[in-house]
């Protein structure tokens, strides 16, 4: 068997998978993007202009080929952290390029992290009442319970998110495959009819449109974004499909696809204006209305379930970076590391969709409000790169510049039009991500107030272990695990274990647990131990920030240098903090007091580093912040 034939089955099956995951969410966008940007250009179901029509689809065209074929599928997914992608995951390479966190960096970072849970918010609410509306058209009779349908289906969508995604996950690729076929086929028919759409491959089209139109050009632009949101996506999956699966699917399914059903809609209204109602379903004959219908809320499910999974697992990588407070993990799947379920993110999530659909009531009224958080992490994005691309790449400066400046620029503008929305939802993503932005900054400062608190308290290991040898203290069998996140020093609870007890374990072992700035650490390079005196040693795990630290499996691999790690002759002692406000604060009250909210409701250190509670002592600090 020769090494391609042994490839090509593994590249297809990831192909497929990725079709299903990475392109749910930009797959459904012809849903609502084509009839938002009419709508914006003043068509109306009694007169579409055919200047209009083609500047609209050539202003989607170029977008799509732009924005998702060039920077981000051929260009930014070259701007991989040992595979990984996404806003963290480049925010993590440039830190590294420039030999440090700078604040301006950080500050980029967080924001385009929390642009994206306001896009999680988001899509589930207009993907889900866009697929639903179609209803209507099948019958009125459902019209009263669009709005309960698809609260219904936003329910029971976070209501499985515990169960996992493995065994739904072998449905997506199929069913997005179905659905872009069948897009496409829809498509096509109406192109068939009506061949002088296919003057919109002319980029002249899209010029013209925004040259003639002024403002309203510009707000046309904000809703033409609609039909490359969903790109983002490519990039944050990359870790879990590889570059190749990603591109190839987009070449070959996803783009022919989505542009063959734009083309059909732009087809149709030129030749039946009334169409505008509902251009997407109208592309369908209305025997096939309901199987549509039903085929594109499973689109939209799916679509959904995509972007909740990337708020788990860009959660996950916040908490390991130091920028949000542990919360709980769980693994939902075996074999697939990267799943997992966060219940704490999934019932705020779950919140924030139901109040977004209650509040807005349609699928038109929430698309004012989509643009503004995908275009702000691209601007965020297209930024960080062009940092990696003359810091880590080695390219000059001048090219860094020349390569993303353009590209930056064109984000600038998308982001300006969606801007003029500012009023009509537009401020809603916005809110949702100052408020993380306050979250993260808030425990980032924090943090470093209580870290520096305890610093000023502390005594370093090597005097602390100088002292214990003059003046030996007795024993009791067994070993001690003490955590501290500074090696240097002596951990809290050790000093307070020795100050109430007075006595020592046979056995002490000071343990600093380390989050790398790459998303995996191979297992050779997890564990790093040094004895440094009789009963004492010190052991360094790493973990990357991808990965979720398992601090019993990692001790197993100290077997291999000596140590003897058994876990029913061990006690974990942790020290738990008592947070106070204090009257000479660092920070603002307001932050100290969210900070302290934020740490009294954190996962304890025993659950989110899988230390078994029944080998765990906990001894009380009290700081104020």
């Amino acid at each position: 068997m020769t090494p391609s034939t042994t490839h090509k089955p593994g590249l297809l099956a990831l192909s497929l998978a990725a079709i299903g995951v990475v392109y749910g969410d930009i797959g459904t966008s012809p849903l609502y993007a084509f009839r938002e940007a009419m709508h914006a250009a003043g068509a109306s179901h009694g007169g579409v202009r055919v200047e209009d029509v083609l500047g609209v689809l050539s202003l989607i065209t170029w977008s799509l080929m732009i924005i998702v074929t060039f920077k981000y599928v051929a260009l930014l997914m070259r701007a991989d952290n040992q595979g990984e992608g996404g806003t963290l995951s480049l925010l993590a390479l440039a830190e590294r390029s420039l030999g440090g966190r700078r604040p301006l960096v950080l500050a980029m970072g967080l924001f385009g992290a929390a642009l994206f849970y306001g896009d999680a918010a988001l899509t589930p609410a207009v993907s889900v009442l866009s697929a639903v509306e179609g209803l209507s058209l099948v019958t009125t009779a459902f019209d009263p319970y669009i709005l309960p349908i698809s609260m219904a289906i936003i329910v029971g969508l976070f209501l499985v998110q515990a169960r996992g995604t493995e065994a739904v996950a072998r449905f997506f690729g199929p069913i997005t495959l179905v659905w872009f076929l069948v897009i496409g086929l829809g498509g096509t028919m109406q192109i068939v009819a009506e061949p002088r759409v296919l003057e919109a491959l002319n980029p002249w089209a899209a010029v013209q449109f925004l040259a003639g139109n002024g403002k309203l050009g510009l707000i046309v632009l904000g809703a033409v974004f609609l039909a490359v949101t969903g790109a983002e996506a490519l990039y944050a999956d990359m870790g879990h499909f590889g570059r190749k699966p990603i591109q190839l699917a987009w070449i070959f399914v996803a783009l022919p696809a989505l542009l063959l059903n734009y083309y059909g809609q732009g087809a149709l209204v030129l030749a039946d204006p009334a169409a505008m109602e509902n251009p997407f379903f109208r592309v369908f004959p209305e025997t096939l209305l309901l199987p549509v219908v039903i085929l594109a809320t499973a689109a939209t499910i799916i679509a959904s379930q995509a972007v909740i999974s990337g708020a788990f697992s860009l959660t996950r990588q916040a908490i390991q970076l130091r920028l949000l407070p542990r919360m709980r993990i769980r693994h939902t799947s075996d074999a697939q590391e990267g799943q997992i379920f966060m219940p704490a993110v999934n019932q705020m999530l779950l919140v924030a969709v139901l109040v977004l659909v209650v509040t807005f009531g349609s699928s038109s009224a929430l698309a004012s409000a989509y643009g503004i958080a995908v275009t702000g992490t691209m601007v965020v994005t297209a930024t960080l790169a062009m940092i990696v691309a003359h810091k880590h790449w080695g390219l000059s400066k001048t090219l860094a510049v020349a390569l993303f400046a353009p590209l930056l620029a064109l984000d600038l503008v998308f982001f300006g039009a969606n801007l003029l929305k500012l009023f009509e939802g537009g401020w809603l993503p916005l809110g949702l991500a100052m408020l993380v932005v306050i979250v993260m900054t808030s425990w980032i400062k924090g943090t470093g107030v209580v870290l520096g608190k305890e610093a000023q308290g502390e005594m370093s290991l090597e005097k602390l272990i100088r002292h214990l040898g003059a003046k030996p203290l007795p024993q009791v069998p067994g070993t001690a695990v003490f955590l501290t996140s500074d090696p240097d020093y002596a951990p809290a609870a050790l000093l307070h274990s020795l100050k109430h007890f007075k006595v020592l374990h046979e056995q002490n072992v000071i343990l600093t647990i380390r989050t790398a700035d790459i998303p995996r650490v191979a297992a050779e390079d997890r564990v790093q131990m040094v004895d440094l005196a009789p009963g004492f040693r010190q052991v360094t795990l790493t973990w990357g920030y991808a990965e979720e630290p398992d601090v019993p499996e990692g001790l197993a691999l100290c077997r291999k240098l000596g140590w003897k790690f058994d876990i029913m002759s061990t006690s974990f002692i942790l020290s738990r903090r008592s947070l106070r406000l204090s009257s000479r604060r660092e920070i603002p009250a307001w932050m100290a007091r969210l900070f302290i909210l934020m740490a009294r409701n954190s996962a304890p250190a025993s659950d989110y580093f899988r230390i078994p509670a029944g080998r765990v002592v906990e001894l009380g600090t009290q700081v104020n912040v």
